[in-house]
């Protein structure tokens, strides 16, 4: 695959790390060894999944002579964070709209991601209620701003379009250098699945280079099935964007929804237990909306022998730890 042909802006110019993880591997018996990919250590604000998928996005918006960016998120985004983080390194003005997912959940004084948007100078926030057409509405601020002389550009939530997910093909491309690299050979890579652009980036860039590892996606938000269904969709809409002739079989993507608990960004005993784990017995953060969920679920397949005994796993870290200081309730208690 010729990523070269799309124009991006040289935000990640080195691969993140992939780390062995001994202690957080022993603390489930060492029925598998588990390593985790460092995303979370990617350029950008605090850092998170979001900058290989903007590398790509924000390269369009400069190309076509745009001064605004405008994108959208739940109350704590971390895509809005990294958003607004790089379109202040471009020069650009940044609008955020924000869905309150849960009723209420939306407050200017919140400490997280929130405070974040206001230190790093977001010339405007919206908030509208859960369920709400993001795209309407961030198109209401374009129509306002172009009316103004301003040139915005829309990048969807989570930038998770084919061109956003070209980010992860990139990443499939990294893991595979890596691991010959440095001798590693990897069984399974377990994926946080939430706006489906990095599970779907994934799974192209493994069916694109014919790479036959399985990848298991854990659910923060939707059912199964819908999930699912918005994963392949994408997946395949970045195959076709590269120019790859073959599609994703349906049965390659999974992605559980076991783990969400009572919704999108309400936290479970699981996710609290999981980011503690792993804090504790590698000093690595996660965070309470995506990663840590994740984690839940890696744990919890291990101890389902989900996996086979003795084989190695890899976890992609997504980052989002600012989102941890929002949740110091549920983590005090």
């Amino acid at each position: 695959m010729n990523l070269a042909q799309f124009q991006r802006r040289g935000y990640v110019k080195d691969a993140t790390p992939i780390e062995f993880l001994p202690n957080f591997s022993k603390a489930l018996d060492n029925k598998v060894n588990i390593y985790i990919k460092r995303d979370d250590l990617l350029p950008g604000t605090a850092g998170g999944n979001k900058t290989r998928k903007l590398d790509f996005c924000i390269a369009d918006a400069v190309a076509k002579g745009s001064d605004t960016i405008i994108t959208c998120g739940a109350v704590q985004s971390n895509h809005c964070r990294l958003t607004l983080s790089w379109a202040v390194k471009e020069g650009l003005d940044c609008y955020l709209v924000l869905e309150e997912r849960v009723k209420n959940s939306y407050t200017p004084q919140a400490s997280g991601n929130n405070f974040l948007f206001q230190l790093l100078g977001v010339k405007g926030i919206t908030v509208v209620s859960g369920g709400s057409n993001m795209m309407e509405e961030m198109e209401k601020i374009a129509e306002k701003l172009k009316a103004e002389g301003r040139k915005p550009y829309i990048i969807p939530g989570g930038a998770s379009n084919a061109l956003g997910a070209l980010g992860y093909v990139s990443c499939m491309e990294e893991i595979m250098n890596q691991m010959f690299t440095q001798g590693l050979n990897f069984d399974h890579i377990v994926v946080p699945s939430g706006s489906a652009g990095t599970h779907a980036g994934i799974i192209a860039g493994m069916i694109g280079n014919n790479i036959n590892i399985p990848v298991t996606g854990i659910g923060v938000n939707r059912p199964k099935a819908v999930q699912q269904e918005a994963v392949h969709k994408l997946a395949n809409q970045t195959l076709d964007l590269i120019g790859v002739e073959q599609k994703v079989p349906a049965e390659k993507v999974i992605a559980f929804d076991d783990y969400v608990g009572p919704g999108y960004s309400l936290p479970t005993d699981a996710m609290v237990e999981a980011v503690k784990l792993l804090a504790r017995s590698e000093g690595i953060l996660l965070d309470p909306v995506y990663s840590g969920k994740a984690m839940s679920g890696l744990i919890d397949l291990v101890k389902k022998d989900y996996f086979k005994k003795g084989s190695n796993v890899l976890f992609l870290h997504t980052g989002g730890s600012p989102a941890l200081y929002a949740y110091l309730d549920t983590f005090r208690k």
